[in-house]
């Protein structure tokens, strides 16, 4: 009505053209109100769209700037780059702290992960640096604290019991390549999300328990050691009459005195408002902390004294060789021999690794975005870096992440002074490990596997979702009878099973509606799978009362061509029963799917909604409601 071009006009015309206006709006001067209020929200409207397409061009060239930058991408690919320029002293102190009480707990850790994997104890502290350098450059979660981990232990351990310790450093080379890969191509996510919580939980629980059984026969002074979970056991009942009480009066005490610090640790992590409490609870929380290393320690110096005084009451890890591990090329490593052995687990062990580490990742990222392929990418370069120090697999740690996070740990600078405390130990402690008694490192073990048991899966799943104890069962069982990697394989298929039967049994919701005393079917479908194909032509076919059926396809986004199969079936069968079938409410990338396989159902869409359809029949009245799954 008024034009948005602004003309020019001259002082004459403009009388015209206000004598017009109040002639026009002399008895109505409300509308010419509402007039002029609509030529303010119209020139309004034409500045934010200009205001708006400007800023849209603004952001697409910053986008595209970004894009193009360099930097951008250096710093996405190299954390460190972004971090490191505005690092500051009060940062440097928090992860110093960090730093050093991480390296008590992953020093004990490392030697007792080293024991389970079958290595000479040197190699687990050999695991313990290389991880934290590599992971404070490309990692991308500055809590997360990467080396030995129980559960990589126990998968590398029958194959470094077949062929020594090059097939832990094989592991780390050819397993960290494989991660390194799935990184760079984005295929780590997609390969993890068929890991649900069941399976998982079932896993790392059967882990935790043929872990701790593995360690029973040191924790009661038996002699020999026994793998798996029923030959543990078996050995123990086989041998109970070597058990030796000088052992178990340790490992028991250990573990009872380890449990304790756990739990007070635990109590001081709570939240203090007094300063004197404050100081309290956080020395209560440090000695929790290095509740490892204290009672290492402990018996380090018991055995030492009872050896000196040629009492040989304890079983005695024995000679370490100590030093610096060398950094060189694993030459000696015999590629073909590993592969053979090691068969379908070289793709397994990886998978798990990296499980592991998003889990981690995920748990402490602090509300933070996540990059996973960067995390996979840090994950493989550690590993394969590993490889040239004569490192075992490593991942994200559950346990000593928490206490770096715990500890105040302000960037990944943390790991990189738990790995020069490691560094700084190599040379000076391996001469005291002839003295840690192998019933103090099964107590250390037995106590971390008891916490990595995930009693709280087991009581979600029993309270809220049944269903679900049955991947965790079968995970659970398999992997204890059988192995962990065909066990963790059966629980995944188990789980997939249930998705499967889903699919091939979807969903379908059946209204009955009566109109003049016949019925009218109104079926309601979701997306539907070529399982479910039959059983949807079944379900249709099952209506033989029904002399109108109308398939709401609302909830449809998808149809594969074996469906709309099953459907064309479905109109002739009901055309030969003398009745009548109507689609509704179904998007037109269906309908030209529907179409183009058989042109005949072209016939049964219509455009509207079930009361379009029923518009020229009497009133309905809803009978019942019900669902068929």
């Amino acid at each position: 009505m008024f034009p948005l071009t602004q003309t020019p006009i001259s002082t004459r015309s403009h009388k015209k053209m206000k004598t017009l206006i109040k002639t026009m709006f002399a008895n109505d001067k409300s509308l010419l109100v509402r007039l002029v209020e609509r030529r303010k929200m119209e020139m309004v409207s034409v500045a934010e769209f200009a205001s708006n397409k400007k800023e849209t061009t603004e952001i697409s060239s910053a986008q595209f700037k970004s894009s193009c930058d360099w930097r951008a991408t250096i710093k996405r690919k190299v954390p460190i780059t972004s971090w490191l320029p505005n690092y500051n002293t009060k940062s440097l102190l928090h992860d110093l702290l960090a730093g050093l009480t991480v390296a008590l707990t992953e020093i004990p850790q490392s030697i007792a992960y080293a024991g389970i994997a079958g290595l000479p104890l040197q190699y687990g502290l050999y695991s313990s640096f290389m991880g934290g350098f590599v992971y404070a450059v490309f990692g991308s979660c500055r809590a997360i604290n990467m080396g030995s981990t129980s559960i990589m232990a126990l998968l590398i351990q029958p194959y470094v019991g077949a062929l020594g310790v090059n097939a832990s450093i094989f592991m780390s080379l050819v397993g960290g390549t494989i991660i390194f890969f799935l990184g760079l191509v984005n295929l780590g996510g997609v390969v993890i999300e068929f890991f649900s919580y069941p399976v998982m939980s079932g896993f790392t629980s059967a882990a935790a328990m043929t872990i701790a059984s593995s360690q029973i026969k040191n924790f009661l002074g038996i002699r020999g050691q026994a793998n798996g979970f029923l030959q543990s056991w078996n050995s123990v009942i086989s041998e109970v009459d070597k058990i030796s009480k000088w052992d178990t009066i340790l490992s028991s005490m250990s573990l009872l005195f380890l449990f304790v610090l756990k739990e007070i640790g635990t109590v001081s992590a709570k939240k203090q408002t007094s300063r004197k409490k404050v100081v309290l609870f956080r020395i209560v929380f440090f000695v929790s902390v290095a509740k490892n290393a204290i009672v290492v320690t402990f018996g380090i110096i018991l055995a030492y004294y009872l050896e000196s005084k040629n009492l040989h009451y304890l079983q005695l890890t024995g000679s370490v060789d100590g030093g610096i591990p060398h950094f060189e090329i694993p030459t000696s490593v015999n590629f073909l021999d590993c592969v053979n052995s090691y068969n379908v687990s070289i793709l397994f062990i990886p998978l798990v690794a990296i499980l592991e580490t998003i889990a981690i990742a995920k748990v402490f990222s602090k509300g933070t975005p996540l990059d996973g392929s960067q995390e996979l990418v840090a994950l493989g370069i550690a590993n394969v870096m590993g490889a040239f120090v004569q490192s075992m697999p490593v991942t994200g740690s559950f346990t000593r992440t928490a206490v770096n996070n715990a500890s105040g740990a302000k960037s990944n600078m943390a790991a990189v002074f738990t790995g020069v405390a490691i560094l700084i130990s190599l040379p000076f402690l391996t001469s005291t490990f002839y003295y840690i008694p192998k019933a103090t490192l099964s107590a250390v073990i037995i106590c971390a596997m008891f916490y990595l048991f995930d009693f709280e899966a087991l009581a979600t799943l029993w309270r809220h979702k049944k269903i679900d104890l049955v991947p965790f069962l079968a995970t659970l069982m398999s992997s204890l009878f059988i192995s962990l990697e065909y066990g963790i394989l059966i629980g995944i298929g188990t789980h997939l099973s249930f998705v499967l039967y889903r699919t091939a049994r979807p969903l379908i919701r059946l209204q009955t509606i009566t109109l003049n005393y016949e019925e009218v079917l109104l079926i309601t479908l979701p997306n539907i799978y070529f399982p479910g194909a039959d059983y949807l032509r079944n379900v249709i076919l099952k209506c033989e009362k029904a002399p109108l059926i109308i398939l709401d396809g609302k909830f449809v986004h998808y149809f594969d061509v074996t469906v709309v199969k099953a459907i064309a079936l479905v109109v002739q069968d009901l055309e030969l029963r003398n009745q009548k079938i109507v689609f509704i409410n179904f998007q037109h990338s269906i309908q030209d799917l529907c179409i183009g396989v058989d042109k005949k159902l072209k016939t049964c869409f219509r455009s509207g909604g079930v009361e379009d359809v029923i518009q020229d029949r009497p009133s309905e009245r809803l009978n019942e409601i019900y669902s068929i799954q």
